[in-house]
């Protein structure tokens, strides 16, 4: 493995810390002090469109592709996430762009369905987002249990249920929805349908008031009798189950629900480089508390702001080698959950303890450390809670049973 840091690589990090530092930091302040998302007017979103943000990763139809350069590595791509986590995860999130679903509509969309949801973040002619919808009131970390139904009705398909916490719902152009077919078969009916804005039966959205990563919506909604073509499935009908599928493909969802999980899998390194940047903001605003108040002389301060400097290390390599297997095309589910599990909790440490030695300060509600120590419990739920990252791990590692 190779986690060198070349020009190019080096380039774009400096670049993301100076916008981190004069937008993204002082937009995500704001928001934690209004307890609003950004709004989709803001000044920011059209500042991080101008820069060459909200733009998706697919390169276009076949025969017009662009040319969008060499990619970068995996491991690169993570510590940019750590470094604009750094500033604000909130904002980091709220950007606009093609968001968690691309991943899946580059795996498992057909060509028309590139084209047509991801065709307009080629060149966006204004802020533009997307976003996935599976967790439910009654299906979170068990994905498997989702209640939202997919009934086919003619040439179409009628989706009813409801989704919770999903980021970015009420302003996406579009939503990719996980449903079952059969809530009587589990994962293995799963699918999801793209479900575009203004769809009839779409609605009810309600911004949820959170503690923390306030600068991004997280958004409930619900759909009711809402008819989608059957061209908005995820793959076309080829990925249907029952006689149109092989065995392996039954037992495997048809591709609906591995695909999320696919998603989960290629998220959850980023969470983890997520979670590793917001400890090291607490860590560095906790060395600058101490030297301000005279305190970096304490070995007891001193002890605990190396022990989590050098944990934030350690979360930081297991996330690497997560990110570093994916791009080699290994499997990864274990190093994922690994570094989701340990950089989440390192990263609330790292928190604490800065909530610890600023003391009354934190009580004010205006100082960062306290506005992280909110932000990063999210870190630990979001794509799977730490208990569900150790159950996987444990499943692999020691055969403990489905």
């Amino acid at each position: 493995m190779d986690f060198a840091v070349d020009a190019r690589a080096r380039e774009k990090l400096e670049e993301a810390r100076e916008w981190g530092r004069t937008a993204m930091r002082p937009a995500g302040l704001e928001a934690d002090r209004n307890g609003a998302p950004l709004p989709v007017d803001h000044p920011y979103f059209a500042k991080a469109l101008a820069r060459g943000g909200g733009r998706t990763r697919w390169t276009g139809p076949p025969g017009r592709e662009r040319d969008t350069g060499e990619p970068l590595p995996l491991t690169t791509t993570l510590l940019l996430m750590e470094e604009l986590a750094y500033w604000d995860r909130g904002v980091t999130i709220a950007d606009p762009g093609p968001g968690l679903p691309e991943t899946s509509v580059l795996a498992m969309g057909t060509e028309e369905q590139k084209e047509r949801y991801l065709g307009p973040f080629l060149e966006p002619d204004r802020p533009r987002w997307a976003c996935f919808a599976m967790t439910e009131p009654g299906a979170g970390s068990d994905a498997a249990a989702i209640a939202t139904t997919a009934r086919r009705d003619g040439d179409g398909f009628v989706l009813d249920g409801a989704k919770c916490f999903i980021g970015g719902a009420s302003r996406a152009d579009w939503i990719l929805v996980q449903a079952t077919l059969d809530p009587t078969k589990g994962r293995a009916a799963q699918r999801a349908f793209f479900v575009e804005r203004g769809t009839p039966g779409l609605g009810d959205f309600k911004i949820e008031k959170k503690m923390g990563m306030k600068a991004y919506e997280s958004t409930s909604f619900t759909l009711r009798a809402c008819r989608v073509p059957a061209a908005n499935l995820l793959g076309g009908e080829k990925g249907l189950g029952g006689e149109r599928a092989s065995g392996s493909a039954r037992k495997e969802g048809g591709g609906g629900f591995k695909t999320a999980m696919a998603t989960f899998n290629a998220g959850r390194p980023i969470i983890a480089a997520n979670a590793v940047g917001m400890g090291r903001a607490a860590v560095d605003e906790a060395i600058t508390f101490a030297r301000e108040h005279d305190r970096q002389g304490d070995p007891r301060v001193r002890d605990r702001i190396e022990a989590m400097a050098r944990k934030l290390r350690m979360a930081r390599l297991v996330c690497l080698r997560a990110g570093w297997l994916a791009g080699e095309q290994r499997p990864n589910i274990v190093e994922a959950s690994m570094a989701k599990a340990m950089a989440a909790g390192v990263a609330q440490e790292a928190t604490a303890l800065g909530m610890e030695l600023i003391g009354g300060v934190g009580a004010r509600g205006d100082h960062l450390i306290e506005k992280l120590y909110r932000d990063v419990k999210a870190m630990d739920i979001v794509e799977g809670t730490g208990q569900v990252q150790r159950m996987i791990i444990a499943r692999k590692l020691v055969g403990l049973p489905r």
